[in-house]
């Protein structure tokens, strides 16, 4: 279906759209709570694969492209966004939801002390720790996903851990909110 859409087949485009598009929008909302930006995101995903869907190389799961081409594109919205914005970009769980486990980890983390710190983190560190921490991938897979090589996601993950220890340590240094649970649980490994 790709070498279609990089032949200029709009039909075929219109497919991976349907295909893909759903669980895009869902995942992405994990991502950030802006509904706006989420989709602009997923239609930069597929303006973006209109044009380079020639430069995809098959090396793996074509969904697997995709989600790294939109995570891209949510990181560069939510930093043309960054300035714009003065509310926070987590999102509260729906009090009519009936939330899954996973949810309400989820929600602890993006809601408790956690939640503004990872904000505070630049795009880049942010996406590689929440693929490896948050999503549960190894290095490797986070490596596709975001597209750069492994090493880039080691020394992103560390230099985010870093960044989180310090200001999570600052914060209870200065009387703030005792953490809910010690900074090193969560990210050591």
């Amino acid at each position: 279906m790709l070498r279609a859409v990089a032949g200029g087949d709009e039909e075929a485009l219109g497919c991976l759209y349907d295909r893909h598009a759903g669980w895009l929008t869902v995942r992405l909302s994990r991502r950030c709570s802006s509904p706006d930006l989420v989709d602009q995101a997923v239609q930069d995903t597929f303006l973006a694969v209109w044009h380079g869907a020639g430069g995809y190389r098959g090396g793996g799961d074509v969904a697997a492209w995709i989600w790294g081409v939109s995570i891209r594109r949510l990181i560069d919205a939510i930093r043309r966004d960054s300035g714009k914005r003065r509310r926070p970009w987590w999102r509260l769980a729906e009090p009519s939801m009936v939330v899954s486990a996973e949810d309400q980890v989820l929600v602890g983390i993006e809601h408790g002390r956690l939640g503004p710190a990872l904000a505070s983190l630049s795009p880049e560190l942010r996406a590689a720790i929440e693929a490896t921490v948050l999503d549960g991938l190894n290095t490797a897979e986070a490596a596709v996903l975001l597209s750069v090589p492994e090493g880039t996601v080691k020394s992103r993950c560390h230099r985010a851990r870093q960044a989180l220890r310090a200001l999570l340590a600052a914060e209870a240094q200065a009387g703030t909110d005792a953490p809910s649970a010690h900074p090193h649980a969560w990210g050591t490994s």
